[in-house]
């Protein structure tokens, strides 16, 4: 996901809007996409030259007044302005990425945000890199039964891109740093008739994976029990370290990083990785949310470096078990998240027109598969 440019108004390097009516934005089609964004104005600078008169320090006053006012923000999250939260935990996930946790200013008000937006379905927020005034969404994290929802909190898998201006200038906080977040954004709701959904998830596009097995496992009762099952890819064994295949995976072959160039020998998992029989914090997550809800979750993993990528029978294997249901069309979905190449390769890239994000037509392998009766979705 590109990095978007804040100023007067809001403009993005891909000039699509961010800043959206979260109640709304999940009912966009493959040939809709997001409402005109607005933003707080551009603060103007306090800093004045004193001026010995009662009518300029007057003036001076008022002004001190309104900055402040502005400088202690919004308490509450909220898609129009930005809230301060502080950085309280960063937890290394692997030697490529952590899990952030977040404390709002204040311990009430932002649960109803936030259980209101995990009904809908996926969802994320904007984080602002205020020195280059650019903003980033990430996807929170649900709660666990070791990380619990208190006093507002809020968890993500951030990935450290050395390209990336966002991601180094969040790994490179100190905690108890404040971090401007907006939103929430409704990325795709999940209509309450879904009872299958099957998640591709690329890297850290497994957090919205989870936030959709958190938001479908939910509907739980003595009559409907919904399951979802997860296919994700790696580039490194360590970023889903002690992750075991719930079901039959594809043979290795030539991974979706590849795709479109010469694909180099593959080599094997370095010896340190090897030896390594630790469990990342991302699998935890997934194990989770299995024992949570048994015979609903399943995962199988491919990392690059194995040689073993996502291909057809990975994805038949779940889809051939649910033909026999008669359920409608509006029950199945297929939702993907992940690097851009990545979801071009699986279901083809998303489009930009008149400066609007649309779903694109479907392509690459979940197009050669012709599934009927499947919603499909890139995230």
């Amino acid at each position: 996901m590109n990095s978007r440019i804040l100023g007067q108004g809001l403009r993005l390097s891909n000039p699509s809007s961010s800043t959206v009516c979260w109640r709304c934005s999940s009912l966009r089609h493959a040939s809709s996409s997001s409402a005109p964004s607005s933003s707080a104005p551009k603060q103007r600078p306090w800093t004045r030259r004193a001026v010995v008169s009662a009518a300029a320090a007057a003036a001076g006053g008022i002004g001190i007044y309104i900055w402040s006012q502005q400088d202690s923000g919004p308490s509450i999250l909220n898609p129009v302005k930005f809230t301060k939260y502080s950085l309280v935990s960063r937890e290394p996930v692997s030697s490529t990425g952590s899990i952030f946790t977040l404390k709002p200013p204040k311990p009430d008000g932002n649960s109803d945000v936030y259980e209101e937006a995990w009904q809908a379905g996926v969802w994320s927020v904007m984080f602002k890199q205020p020195q280059l005034q650019i903003g980033r969404d990430y996807t929170p994290l649900p709660a666990t039964p070791w990380s619990p929802e208190e006093e507002g909190l809020l968890r993500f898998f951030i990935r450290k891109d050395s390209f990336g201006e966002v991601s180094r200038y969040l790994h490179g906080l100190d905690l108890g740093s404040t971090i401007e977040v907006r939103g929430p954004r409704i990325e795709r709701e999940i209509p309450t008739e879904t009872q299958e959904i099957l998640f591709i998830a690329g890297g850290t596009g497994i957090a919205p994976a989870l936030q959709a097995g958190h938001t479908l496992l939910r509907r739980t009762n003595d009559t409907t029990k919904p399951r979802i099952h997860i296919l994700w890819a790696n580039r490194r064994r360590d970023d889903c370290a002690g992750g075991l295949d719930d079901t039959k995976a594809d043979a290795p072959r030539k991974s979706w990083f590849f795709w479109g160039f010469k694909s180099p020998e593959a080599s094997p998992a370095p010896a340190e990785l090897q030896k390594d029989t630790s469990t990342s914090l991302m699998v935890r997550e997934l194990e989770a949310l299995k024992s949570q809800y048994p015979g609903q979750v399943t995962v199988d993993y491919f990392v690059d470096e194995e040689n073993k990528a996502i291909g057809k029978k990975a994805i038949l294997d779940f889809t051939d078990s649910t033909r026999a249901s008669e359920s409608s069309c509006k029950s199945k979905m297929i939702l993907l998240s992940g690097p851009e190449g990545f979801i071009s390769y699986m279901a083809g890239p998303k489009l930009w027109a008149q400066g609007v994000e649309l779903q694109g037509p479907l392509q690459g392998i979940i197009q050669e598969l012709d599934l009927k009766g499947w919603i499909v979705w890139k995230l």
